[in-house]
């Protein structure tokens, strides 16, 4: 008890958290879901793994600080001592399971539909928070992840419906719902959700624009069966598997490469604001990644929608202009800039001013209000 406690005064610490929420965390211990092998993930520094039996002390440290904790890499492809991989699978950090259930505002008797169990704890906690009363369907897309949920969750003493699947579809036959509460993220919110909810319910989902951060967003769902709501702040989570893309490709003839130079640093692109961000993703549909390799910075667009189709902006101390290679005849990073020109026209809005409205057709972006549309994305079917 003294560690949860630990535990919950640093989350009332970080961003506060509500009482119902505390005892919530209170009454469903972490270290019921966690195994007994895993991958902790600190901020501040390098991934290490944790062994309950091995490294006792450092396991029940890791179980009750604030970091997210990878329990699967690469699917299920690579053993979780490696500690090297992709992570498909994790316990998230207490952090932002708080602040999204703060979000959801689960009240007791309501129906949730949960996407992604993972390790069952959101489960085991949404399971509390709606009382004897409520009910909870949870959708896990990987089954060997499912079965270990099951186990953890039955261990702990909660029972919610679990169903193996895609949680882009959601589960109709439990409709309709109070809340849809998503733990993985999207760059396209599927409609299922809106179609599943009651009037009145709230979705709340990590948004991944792939572009900079991961976004937290709460959608409220309308009589007229659409669902619109903002930005609400920051929540880091794996892309839901179905909306996954693939990486770019090599050219496929000589003429795809182009090498032409930049005198726009590639950090001024790689390193700005959530508000730049979304805007850039927005106006561009692009996906970004960038980061220091080394002295050199690299800024890395692909187009989701043609692997073909990439490019890579290198920053090397001294330069004057900056190299980049280019795949395909998109003008990826010319787009990139002249959307975050527009971004600083603007006035350099906040992530907190956008927001998404989703309707059968897809779903828009939009600036300050819904009728300031940024960007339309049709809705993605479920692969």
């Amino acid at each position: 008890m003294d560690r949860i406690d630990h535990l919950i005064g640093l989350l009332r610490a970080e961003n506060g958290i509500p009482q119902t929420v505390a005892d919530a965390i209170r009454a469903v211990p972490r270290h019921l879901f966690i195994p007994a092998v895993a991958l902790a993930t600190p901020s501040d520094g390098e991934p290490f793994v944790i062994d309950r039996d091995a490294e006792p002390t450092g396991w029940w440290e890791a179980v009750y600080s604030t970091q997210p904790i990878v329990t699967q890499l690469d699917d299920g492809a690579t053993d979780i001592r490696h500690g090297r991989g992709d992570y498909s699978s994790s316990a998230s950090s207490p952090s932002t399971v708080a602040d999204l259930l703060r979000l959801a505002d689960v009240k007791p008797g309501h129906r949730v539909l949960e996407v992604g169990t993972g390790t069952g704890w959101t489960a085991a906690l949404l399971s509390h928070l709606v009382g004897d009363q409520g009910e909870v369907t949870s959708i896990e897309v990987d089954a060997a992840v499912a079965e270990q949920a099951e186990k953890n969750l039955s261990d702990a003493g909660f029972h919610p419906r679990l169903l193996v699947g895609d949680g882009a579809m959601g589960c109709p036959d439990g409709a309709p719902y109070d809340r849809v509460h998503v733990t993985c993220g999207v760059r396209t919110v599927p409609y299922a959700w809106v179609e599943q909810a009651r009037p009145g319910a709230m979705i709340v989902t990590p948004y991944n624009p792939a572009f900079g951060d991961d976004h937290s967003l709460r959608l409220t769902v309308t009589p007229g069966r659409t669902a619109v709501g903002r930005i609400a702040g920051y929540a880091g989570y794996m892309l839901m598997r179905s909306q996954r893309f693939e990486q770019g490709r090599p050219a496929r003839t000589p003429e795809e490469k182009h090498y032409p130079t930049t005198r726009v640093d590639p950090r001024t692109i790689g390193d700005v604001p959530a508000g730049a961000t979304l805007a850039m993703a927005a106006l561009t549909g692009l996906a970004c990644y960038a980061g220091y390799d080394g002295d050199e910075y690299r800024v890395y667009l692909s187009d989701p929608g043609d692997p073909h189709s990439w490019a890579v902006v290198t920053w090397r101390p001294g330069a004057d202009e900056y190299e980049l290679f280019q795949v395909g005849d998109r003008p990826l990073w010319e787009e990139v800039v002249d959307a975050y020109f527009r971004w600083v026209s603007w006035g350099s809005p906040h992530y907190s001013r956008y927001g998404i409205t989703v309707a059968s057709e897809g779903q828009a972006i939009w600036l300050d209000r819904p009728d300031n549309v940024l960007s339309h994305q049709r809705a993605q079917a479920s692969r």
